[in-house]
């Protein structure tokens, strides 16, 4: 497969206090994060919240710009290139973001938001870009009489909708969607989640997703990369990861996924304690303060990230001695009916909403 986007030691610290003596306060939000996003794929980032992975969604479209490293696509480095030709670029790298309410200027009809990114990169002539514009509202289960409308006259569910025909509009080819369904009802994640995946086989896109929820990671991504305290622990292919985990806060994130039958996991492992905090990481392995397996040597030398046999990557001492529990716990029957189920339960909400849009602000659909 050909790499569209990629990351090179990629670093971003932010200041939070300039004392008049001494040195400043610096919080590593990303420490050096190293991946390759392959076209045509959906690649996931997940973790606990405040491990740096929203911030790493934003590098790699240079939303805010890098303490170090490298961001490259289509052979270029966007760490370095000039606003002019960024801007450019941006017709191609496109963002949906965690709130649906808060990145929709309320003060723009939804036809002028989802417009905008046509105007601004000079795209058709204004009855074409009316033409698009009722064209994705449809696309995404709205109607075209919605471009007429404000923001506010939207449900949470709807106005993600909205953000994703934005998205759309100057045709991208990488969509990074942060959290995209973590503000909404789950019978409305359902919805989203079918939403993105038919958009991107429709459009031939490349969806990253930032999320914390490992359940609905499982049903779209094809890699997974998992953070923690602003570093890449371990990244594999999904279902490989999701069953036979390599990296002891991978297995902590599996043992936290609810599973409603009883008796269909063994038990769980716990893990003591918060993250350490950013500003002063620990020596060695970040996870060492928290992690059942940690010995000397994960206390005293940071692990690197090393490609093992199977392909996976994994920053762990012991990653090719320890055995984890994945979620080859349940039983293999119970887990397709379940997964076939989700899948027709949200194709069907779907299904249904694009045929009868809601018209109701106060709803959740």
């Amino acid at each position: 497969m050909t790499t569209i986007l990629s990351a090179r030691d990629l670093r971003k610290e932010f200041v939070t206090a300039r004392p008049i003596f001494g040195a400043p306060t610096v919080v590593r939000a990303v420490d050096g994060v190293s991946l390759d996003i392959e076209q045509g794929e959906t690649f996931a980032i997940v973790g606990e919240s405040g491990c740096g992975k929203s911030t790493l969604a934003r590098l790699l479209l240079r939303l805010i710009k890098p303490s170090g490293g490298e961001v490259w696509y289509d052979g270029e480095d966007l760490a370095h290139v000039d606003e002019g030709r960024m801007r450019s670029l941006r017709r191609d790298l496109q963002f949906i973001f965690q709130d649906p309410f808060s990145s929709l200027n309320p003060q723009m009809s939804v036809g002028a938001l989802i417009e905008e990114p046509l105007r601004v990169h000079g795209m058709g002539t204004q009855e074409e870009r009316r033409a698009r514009v009722a064209e994705l509202l449809t696309r995404v289960g709205l109607t075209p009489a919605h471009a007429d409308r404000y923001p506010h006259e939207f449900s949470g569910g709807q106005r993600q909708r909205i953000g994703i025909a934005r998205a759309l509009a100057s045709g991208p080819t990488v969509l990074i969607g942060d959290e995209p369904v973590s503000a909404l009802d789950v019978s409305i994640q359902a919805q989203v989640v079918n939403l993105l995946e038919d958009l991107k086989d429709e459009f031939g896109l490349t969806l990253v997703v930032i999320a914390h929820d490992l359940a609905v990671i499982r049903h779209m991504a094809d890699r997974v990369a998992v953070m923690y305290l602003g570093e890449i622990v371990e990244c594999a292919p999904a279902n490989t990861l999701y069953q036979q985990p390599r990296h002891p806060y991978t297995e902590t994130l599996l043992a936290a996924i609810p599973v409603a039958s009883y008796g269909a996991r063994r038990a769980r492992t716990v893990v003591e304690g918060d993250p350490p905090n950013p500003i002063s990481p620990p020596p060695g392995c970040r996870f060492h303060t928290r992690c059942p397996y940690a010995t000397d040597l994960c206390r005293s030398d940071r692990p690197t990230l090393t490609k093992l046999a199977d392909g996976r990557q994994v920053a762990c001492h012991h990653a090719e001695t320890l055995t984890l529990k994945g979620l080859t716990s349940v039983e293999p029957a119970r887990s397709a009916g379940a997964a076939a189920r989700f899948a027709l339960y949200a194709k069907g909400i779907a299904a249904a909403t694009t045929a009868e849009p809601n018209n109701n602000p106060k709803s959740n659909v």
